[in-house]
């Protein structure tokens, strides 16, 4: 117990990864065997190879999963359903986080839940990550229209060819409030658009932009 309390002092983040492990261990003869038997003993979690936490009892504030999302890999942001969830756009918690990421596509089971990473191009990835804050920590995660985008644009189910197909995609499929959409910002929507110069993006920022202008907003 007293090795790990002296790490725990020595490493001032929940979070962290292999050197720091390593430099924290360093005046100790057989720092590898002292990790196996940490996470033998749970005092440290591996989260994936290289990165890892303390345990519950050692940590000094809740895990959060978007910053771990960022973290496990990247470059990515948190985005499509589980950003949504987030913002209240879609009713369904989300257990997946999911993100997005200019690489390729890739999956990782971790004792904190799964983590779904889908590709976009470098171009339709650059735009629309915010930076959010919680407690101690900062992640990147999609704008609510940037979100709705790569849902969109990812979701091979829907064509989204026809602009008229988007009010039953929108509000059945993916059961979003009517009002929701209406707050939706119409100029980052643009932004997005401008960025994937794709019909099926256009089409949804066209109806979007009618919802609002039926609306008066």
């Amino acid at each position: 117990m007293k090795t790990i309390i002296e790490i725990r002092r020595k490493i001032k983040v929940d979070v962290f990864d292999y050197q720091a492990l390593m430099d924290a261990l360093s005046g100790y003869r057989k720092p590898r065997d002292k990790i196996t038997r940490f996470l033998a003993g749970g005092e440290i979690i591996r989260i994936k190879k290289g990165l890892y936490c303390f345990s519950e009892v050692f940590r000094r504030e809740p895990i959060r999963r978007e910053y771990l999302a960022n973290l496990i890999y990247g470059p990515s942001y948190v985005s499509l359903e589980y950003a949504l969830s987030i913002y209240g756009l879609i009713p369904e918690r989300v257990e997946t986080v999911t993100s997005v990421t200019c690489r390729r596509s890739r999956n990782f089971d971790t004792a904190f839940g799964r983590f779904s990473y889908r590709m976009l191009e470098i171009s339709r990835y650059s735009t629309g990550a915010t930076l959010d804050s919680r407690g101690s920590v900062s992640f990147l995660v999609a704008s609510p229209e940037k979100a709705l985008a790569d849902k969109v644009w990812t979701d091979k189910r829907f064509s989204g060819i026809r602009m008229a197909d988007y009010a039953v995609y929108l509000t059945e499929d993916l059961r979003i409030d009517p009002n929701a959409l209406d707050r939706l910002d119409l100029i980052r929507l643009q932004d997005v658009a401008a960025a994937f110069n794709s019909k099926k993006i256009n089409n949804m920022v066209r109806y979007l932009k009618l919802i609002k202008e039926s609306s008066g907003a």
